[in-house]
């Protein structure tokens, strides 16, 4: 089941890219960010709420507040420098260069997270790794 998951992830993803870059032509990145912020928040919020899941939020421990907020803080990062990216370059190119940070996930969940890196992982890693440079190599800007 996770893997539709992550196959509407990727869907959703590749419109947010889209959609992102055709709402910068006339919009400031970090306005155009704190703008969807508010529909992720309310969003989220929302689907918490409507899940039951509101009460809980009393049993998390410090150490997973600390994790989550230090998440919080990447996601946050990593959607204002995108959104930067975006609005200076081509969104096919852009989104080719942030997606290699599938092979930097790697390493680090093979560091922190103690997960076991197999020789399809490394290939698969250096073969995305390969493509995003090839790809971003091939766009004249």
């Amino acid at each position: 089941m996770w893997i539709f998951w992550a196959v509407l992830a990727a869907i959703s993803a590749a419109l947010v890219i889209v959609l992102t870059k055709a709402g910068l032509k006339t919009v400031d990145s970090n306005l155009a960010f704190a703008i969807q912020s508010v529909f992720i928040l309310t969003i989220t919020w929302g689907l918490v709420t409507f899940e039951g899941n509101l009460g809980t939020l009393k049993d998390i421990d410090t150490k997973t507040w600390i994790i989550l907020i230090c998440a919080g803080i990447a996601t946050t990062l990593a959607t204002v420098f995108s959104f930067k990216a975006l609005s200076l370059g081509k969104a096919s190119t852009v989104s080719t260069i942030e997606r290699t940070s599938i092979v930097f996930a790697i390493l680090l969940s093979t560091i922190f997270l103690k997960e076991k890196l197999t020789w399809q992982i490394i290939v698969g890693g250096i073969l995305i790794l390969s493509g995003a440079v090839f790809i971003a190599l091939s766009e004249p800007e």
